[in-house]
């Protein structure tokens, strides 16, 4: 799977668990601070990258701040994926 189709593919993810378009134009923000993640959340969007790429994420081997933004968390399935 070509770089661009992970990212887009995570976009969808990404957006359809927050259910909010905003997160395709704010990148970089913080999901947990404008409400758009919480921890159950997390764990549906970890099960579902795992579903998606064949890719685990545990809860306890990425700290908040390595994947809380969009950014983040494409670049975090991506090192793995890549990996694979």
């Amino acid at each position: 799977m070509a770089e661009n189709s992970v990212e887009e593919r995570m976009l969808e993810l990404i957006e359809e668990i927050c259910d909010d378009e905003i997160i395709r134009e704010e990148r970089d923000a913080d999901l947990f601070e404008e409400g758009l993640l919480d921890s159950m959340a997390v764990i549906e969007l970890l099960v579902a990258i795992e579903t998606e790429f064949g890719v685990t994420i545990a809860p306890t081997a990425v700290e908040r701040e390595e994947m809380n933004s969009v950014n983040k968390i494409i670049y975090q399935v991506q090192i793995r994926y890549d990996a694979q």
